[in-house]
């Protein structure tokens, strides 16, 4: 069995194209630092870069091509932490549990804080950011719904539970995005998250802390 040679190149070519596009990517992390994402700029992100405009649009057709890599890690960070959603444990009180989703969606939120605020407004405007959510919230709502109906211990405050559900995760991520309409002008967004959390506990167990 015979081997084809690389052509001679080929591989730095690829390095080189895999290094300009991680570039790209952590140009806009890091301008976000800084800047909204509503005053970034093709221009700007190159620069930063190092890379060519003709060489950002290689890789990508917008910002908001970017930033949908940026969500898509976030989004597959935030499952992992979140254990897969396994179910309550039977030492874990309700109260505990609620503080270990809300705290595991937190964790990204917080490690992320530019990204995650970029990117709750993007999706308001850009087709692709807001499918890469509406996927993960489905997917996020349907496995808390699987668990909440087979924990004995749930007494959610209505039936319909999925749409209960969905309430609770909006209010979450835009509360952990910071929103002002959630946590204030100059708030300490602790305080919302305890209320968050608490939303969790009293919506889906009826308040209940064991």
């Amino acid at each position: 069995m015979s081997v084809e040679p690389v052509p001679a190149g080929g591989a730095s070519r690829r390095s080189r194209g895999d290094r300009q596009r991680e570039a790209i990517i952590n140009a806009v992390r890091e301008l976000l630092e800084v800047k909204s994402f509503a005053d970034l700029s093709v221009s700007m992100i190159s620069e930063r870069a190092g890379v060519a405009r003709s060489g950002f649009y290689f890789y990508f057709d917008s910002k908001y091509a970017v930033l949908a890599v940026i969500v898509a890690e976030a989004m597959d960070e935030l499952e992992t932490l979140t254990h897969d959603y396994a179910p309550r444990e039977p030492d874990e009180t309700p109260a505990e549990f609620a503080k270990r989703m809300v705290g595991s969606a937190a964790a990204v939120f917080g490690s992320r804080d530019p990204v995650m605020r970029a990117f709750t407004l993007a999706q308001n405007t850009d087709g692709q950011i807001r499918e890469i959510m509406n996927d993960f919230e489905d997917t996020v709502i349907e496995k808390i719904v699987g668990l909440v109906r087979q924990d004995s211990g749930a007494r959610p405050i209505t039936d319909d539970l999925p749409a209960l559900v969905r309430m609770l995760t909006a209010t979450t991520a835009m509360t952990l995005s910071h929103d002002t309409g959630f946590v204030g002008r100059d708030a300490d967004p602790v305080r919302a998250v305890d209320v968050v959390e608490r939303l969790w506990l009293n919506a889906l167990w009826g308040g209940q802390d064991r």
